[in-house]
């Protein structure tokens, strides 16, 4: 990268290098273009945000609106009308509406709760690991990351067992489309299909309610009223979509790196204790949420002398504000031993009223899922390391994962 506008271009258009390895266009951007227009491929107005300070201020920012039904020209044109009905919850709401929301579904995820899971959780990991190949090369993706939290989070919503790979597939449609027409149309018929899937559930969930979240939202109620059948419909797919993703592709992201960083691996083992620590260092190194949800601006602000009109789409590159070194001393170092307090700041979940509600069941899935694996598997290496990792390249860079990851878990010799 010789020049700014090279570096605009690389992350506006995400051009393959740019997903390969963002890091290097984010630091130029950071230092020569903190607060960046850009028109990316979606056509619409949009800033890009980088640096640590900016990027946690900008997510706790009530002039930055999460309800993009107040931007629905251009929301209509990035997403497509199928998607304002799947849209309609917690992540895309301002207060009052996402404080009802969220306070409506947050009983589930209390740390207690979560922790409640943790034998479920194990079993569900022991059982996984059973069914890979200990001495031949395999995708850990789709034999152990995908399958973990999708489990979880349809256990936990009462989606039968049969229908989980169904909402797998639904849901890698939603998310890794393009701008071509064909693209467009399996996203929309990904859409309605969720639409109509999760609606036929919930009808039943009102016949026969079982101990599941589901049943519980079809119910409750609280001094501000209960879920409409649209915003339940909603936030049903919104728990399955973002209860499943991002887990799968951070629990990839860290076997990756990891196995890449055989002196934090070893610190690891020798050291269980570090888990939790290592968990958020990996979070912050390289975490599954490329970029926070779009916002957009209800009236002018500024960021580093930067002014966003009004009605200008915002972006939040999380990635890069956790690899500030404003904020981190040496932050493209892995370090699992790095300091608590440096690694509690860390904006992986995002920060503000819009903090991730998930953000305890994803740590510990993914702590269950490092210590289990590595545990069983003490020998366990990249299949390929001298290839080199093959990222996603979607259109939007709001997932950050690996488009697979071979490693054999108990090499020969």
């Amino acid at each position: 990268m010789t020049t700014t506008q090279e570096a605009v271009s690389a992350a506006e258009r995400c051009t393959p290098g740019f997903r390969r390895d963002p890091h290097p266009v984010y630091a130029q951007l950071r230092t020569a273009a903190p607060v960046c227009p850009m028109t990316p491929p979606h056509g619409n107005e949009t800033y890009l945000i980088t640096r640590y300070e900016d990027a946690r201020a900008a997510l706790a920012d009530p002039r930055l609106s999460k309800d993009m039904y107040g931007a629905m020209d251009a929301y209509r044109r990035i997403f497509g009308d199928s998607s304002v009905a799947l849209d309609d919850n917690m992540l895309n709401s301002d207060a009052p509406k996402h404080t009802r929301l969220r306070r409506l579904v947050n009983s589930a995820f209390t740390p207690r709760r979560v922790q409640a899971l943790r034998p479920r959780i194990e079993e569900i990991v022991r059982e996984l690991l059973d069914e890979c190949p200990a001495r031949e090369p395999f995708d850990l993706l789709p034999a152990f990351a995908f399958p973990l939290p999708i489990i979880v989070i349809c256990d936990l919503l009462g989606v039968p067992a049969q229908d989980r790979s169904r909402m797998q597939h639904l849901s890698t449609t939603v998310a890794q489309t393009g701008f071509g027409a064909e693209f467009k149309r399996a996203q929309q018929q990904a859409e309605e299909d969720l639409h109509a899937y999760f609606t036929q559930l919930i009808t039943a969930k009102r016949q026969d309610p079982g101990d599941d979240l589901l049943s519980a939202l079809t119910e409750v109620r609280d001094n501000a009223g209960g879920l409409t059948e649209n915003e339940l419909v909603s936030t049903a797919f919104l728990l399955m979509f973002a209860g499943h993703k991002t887990t799968a592709y951070l629990i990839g992201n860290a076997v990756h790196h990891l196995l890449s960083h055989p002196a934090q691996l070893r610190a690891l083992r020798e050291d269980p204790e570090l888990i939790r620590a290592a968990v958020e260092e990996l979070v912050r190194y390289d975490g599954s949420v490329e970029s926070a949800t779009f916002r957009y601006a209800t009236e002018d602000v500024e960021y580093s002398g930067t002014r966003i009109p009004k009605g200008a789409l915002v972006q939040i590159a999380l990635t890069s504000a956790n690899r500030d070194p404003l904020k981190f001393e040496a932050p493209d170092e892995l370090d699992v031993t790095r300091p608590g307090n440096a690694q509690d700041a860390h904006l992986g979940f995002g920060h503000g009223s819009h903090y991730c509600l998930g953000a305890p069941l994803a740590r510990l899935e993914t702590q269950l899922a490092l210590t289990l694996l590595f545990e069983r598997f003490p020998r366990m290496a990249l299949a390929d390391p001298a290839g080199g990792p093959r990222w996603l390249e979607v259109p939007f860079p709001a997932f950050r994962g690996l488009a697979e990851l071979p490693v054999v878990l108990d090499p020969v010799g």
